[in-house]
């Protein structure tokens, strides 16, 4: 059996987007990771960062006061939950 990369993606995001999430607004300025972000029902924010380049990336996260950093390691996807 063969399972395409958007059988992991959906796998991957169904550990952090609930059902009923609202898909929400996200400013990113880092060339090459798409980004997305979601509320889910109980009021966390999943952000989605997926990296497409060949080079690891670092990339730092603001939501108010809170921030947070990670590395993305090439052709990868990284989820945050904010609670």
């Amino acid at each position: 059996m063969h399972y395409n990369s958007s059988y992991y993606y959906i796998g991957h995001f169904s550990k952090f987007i609930a059902p009923g999430a609202v898909r929400i607004g996200f400013t990113s300025e880092a060339e090459g990771i798409l980004t997305t972000a979601f509320r889910n029902p109980d009021g966390s924010i999943a952000v989605v960062l997926m990296n497409e380049s060949e080079e690891v990336h670092s990339v730092t996260l603001g939501l108010g006061e809170e921030i947070a950093s990670c590395e993305l390691s090439p052709h990868s996807i990284v989820t945050h939950l904010i609670s």
